[in-house]
């Protein structure tokens, strides 16, 4: 892999993971459509390690905080501040980190085809319709219970899928 595949690839993840559209299927479609070499799952983790390196220092303040009020709690034995938040961001990312180490191979080896990239990407556009249509508008964190945090890690973990 040379630096100008690197380059485009790093771009690439950094503006579509923000957007409605899988960050992921994007670093799979690219190589193909341009001939270059797949990169591999390895590559594709290290630009989202690099994602989250630059969010965590954007938020590094509320991050911060968060992690304190975690702590505060814990040797308080009860909620202080954003502790709530903090506790279903870690409680959120149980799910998704199991999958990823269980599925980690499948992923690798049989999820990486413009197939299962097209047919996610339908089933998935067709979820974010219906749950924007139905969903409620306005909801605040503090007003998530834990079946809305397992329920997100769920979907982080189904989101391990391209597309």
């Amino acid at each position: 892999m040379d630096l100008l595949q690197i380059f485009v690839l790093a771009v690439l993840q950094g503006l579509t993971e923000f957007l409605p559209v899988s960050s992921s299927a994007h670093l799979i479609l690219v190589p193909i459509i341009t001939g270059w070499q797949d990169q591999g799952l390895a590559f594709d983790v290290a630009v989202h390690v690099g994602t989250l390196s630059a969010v965590v220092i954007y938020f590094r303040t509320t991050l911060k905080r968060l992690i304190a009020d975690y702590f505060q709690s814990i040797q308080q034995r009860k909620v202080v501040g954003d502790s709530n938040l903090a506790w279903a961001v870690l409680f959120g990312t149980i799910p998704v980190g199991l999958a990823g180490l269980l599925l980690g191979d499948v992923i690798e080896t049989h999820l990486r085809s413009p197939t299962v990239i097209a047919t996610t990407t339908i089933i998935f556009g067709l979820l974010l319709g219906w749950a924007d249509w139905y969903g409620k508008q306005q909801r605040a964190e503090q007003t998530l219970k834990w079946q809305d945090v397992l329920i997100i890690g769920i979907a982080q973990a189904v989101a391990l899928i391209p597309g």
